[in-house]
């Protein structure tokens, strides 16, 4: 195994992981800046207000976009099963 090659690996693994969570990451902080936003203009400070919301909609993300992530991941997955003779041998 050439040190090329182990940067490859990790270069798609990096890139595969970026991939699965970018979207749970984007629409976390969408929703966290805006119940930011009402927090500030109707001056509710309430601490619970701020999670309950993003959980809500990171678990209607992960059961929206699970079936695609979960093919990225096994792509990956393939790929390094596959390449395992390579690495061996």
């Amino acid at each position: 195994m050439t040190p090329e090659m182990v940067v490859a690996l990790g270069e798609r693994g990096v890139y595969t992981i970026l991939l699965v969570v970018g979207p749970l990451l984007i629409i976390a902080l969408a929703v966290g800046l805006a119940v930011a936003i009402f927090q500030a203009t109707t001056q509710i400070q309430e601490q619970t207000l701020a999670f309950i919301p993003k959980i809500i909609a990171v678990f209607i993300a992960i059961v929206i976009l699970g079936p695609w992530m979960l093919q990225r991941m096994i792509e990956f997955t393939v790929s390094i099963f596959n390449n395992i003779p390579q690495v061996i041998g």
